[in-house]
């Protein structure tokens, strides 16, 4: 019977039960088992693991492992660099996104900040993948057994409950505050939206905004007016408290 043992940092713990957390524990190896197979089966899911260490030596989540082997597995962490590139990093630029039938609110709140985001709340979790994949999408999800698909390279658990929580984590993991473009897209259908005159729309607004606002956009899709009134206001402060200084959180 062959037997490695495995410690697991951070945040990680949270997927772990009581009594492997925070400590080195063995685990008996399946036949011909993967570092992969090995860390989703004690419950973390692979996207949620930045660097493996297989007897002190940066290894990939496809190693086979073997009897004795020592691995230690690290999440994403933004203020300590780690010895080797982050496993499934995600391409370099603006991240796009797609998000489970539970994260409604979240979606909202990246697409106010200008991301592209897929969400619907009829998504299968197949689906979820397959877009993922032939869009080179992050997954947002609070399902870890969706994160274990092994065609979604990149994805990331939410351990928020609230969506601006969730949204402050989702701009600390991936470093989103350079990328915004906040009121850039449209909140219901994703779509970019456009410049539009006030002459060309001035019949469609209420005469408070027909009086008091100068600049509209308009999406291409549903065709949704919007214009710098009170509710964007509300939106700009709620971006700003997520990524405020006091909302970056010590990595553990």
């Amino acid at each position: 019977m062959a037997v490695a043992a495995f410690r697991f940092y951070g945040e990680l713990n949270d997927f772990l039960p009581p009594e492997r957390r925070q400590r080195t524990t063995s685990a008996t190896l399946a036949r011909a088992a993967t570092t992969k197979h090995m860390i989703e089966a004690l419950g973390v899911p692979h996207t949620e693991v930045a660097l493996v260490l297989v007897n002190d030596a940066p290894s990939s989540l496809s190693r086979r492992l073997h009897d004795g082997d020592r691995v230690a597995i690290y999440p994403p962490f933004q203020r300590l660099p780690l010895p080797a590139a982050p496993l499934n990093a995600p391409p370099a630029g603006a991240p796009r996104f797609i998000a489970d039938c539970h994260l409604g609110g979240l979606a909202r709140l990246l697409r106010m900040a200008g991301f592209d985001t897929r969400f619907s709340n009829d998504y299968a979790d197949r689906e979820i993948a397959r877009l993922a994949t032939q869009e080179g999408r992050i997954v947002l999800t609070r399902d870890r057994e969706l994160l274990k698909l092994r065609e979604i390279r990149h994805g990331a658990y939410l351990h928020a409950i609230k969506a601006a929580e969730q949204f402050a984590e989702i701009v600390r993991r991936f470093a989103l505050r350079p990328h915004f473009a906040p009121f850039s897209r449209c909140l219901l259908c994703n779509e970019v939206l456009h410049p539009v005159s006030k002459a060309a729309i001035a019949a469609e607004l209420p005469p408070s905004v027909r009086l008091l606002q100068q600049s509209f956009r308009r999406c291409p899709h549903c065709q949704r007016i919007y214009w710098p009134g009170s509710h964007w206001q509300r939106m700009r402060a709620m971006l700003q408290a997520a990524t405020s200084p006091c909302a970056q959180d010590t990595d553990p």
